[in-house]
């Protein structure tokens, strides 16, 4: 049984810094992309970043480029996604979910429909970045 828990998140201070993790058990990293995604109060879930574990192809929205890295641990089949210079709007609940890699690049698993893209979701951990 495919299984993702999110976990990570917290009240941070604008400006600081967190590590959100994504811990699978029921498949194999290699054979699937997971990809974050984040949804606001009022808003539709969207993509924050994928990652292929299998080749290390990575993807992240414009909003964070820069700011996010996304890396994987195989042997602890946890995938973290660490986020630098926190602001207001970054604060949403974070998802990992996970899809089957069919060979497409991170940045189609994580752009188009996104979160349609998906088929398994962890339950999400709250951001919060206050001003």
């Amino acid at each position: 049984e495919v299984q993702l828990q999110a976990s990570g998140g917290g009240l941070v201070q604008a400006g600081g810094s967190l590590r959100l993790s994504c811990e699978t058990s029921g498949f194999n990293l290699d054979d699937y992309v997971i990809g974050w995604f984040r949804q606001a109060p009022g808003k539709e879930r969207g993509a924050v970043s994928c990652i292929l574990s299998s080749h290390g192809n990575t993807y992240y929205t414009d909003s964070v480029l820069g700011r996010a890295t996304i890396s994987s641990d195989n042997a602890k089949n946890t995938v973290y996604l660490a986020m630098n210079s926190l602001r207001p709007e970054d604060t949403a609940v974070y998802y990992c979910g996970a899809e089957i890699d069919v060979g497409d690049p991170a940045e189609d698993y994580c752009s188009g429909p996104g979160p349609k893209n998906f088929a398994y979701w962890g339950q999400g951990t709250l951001v919060t970045v206050s001003s």
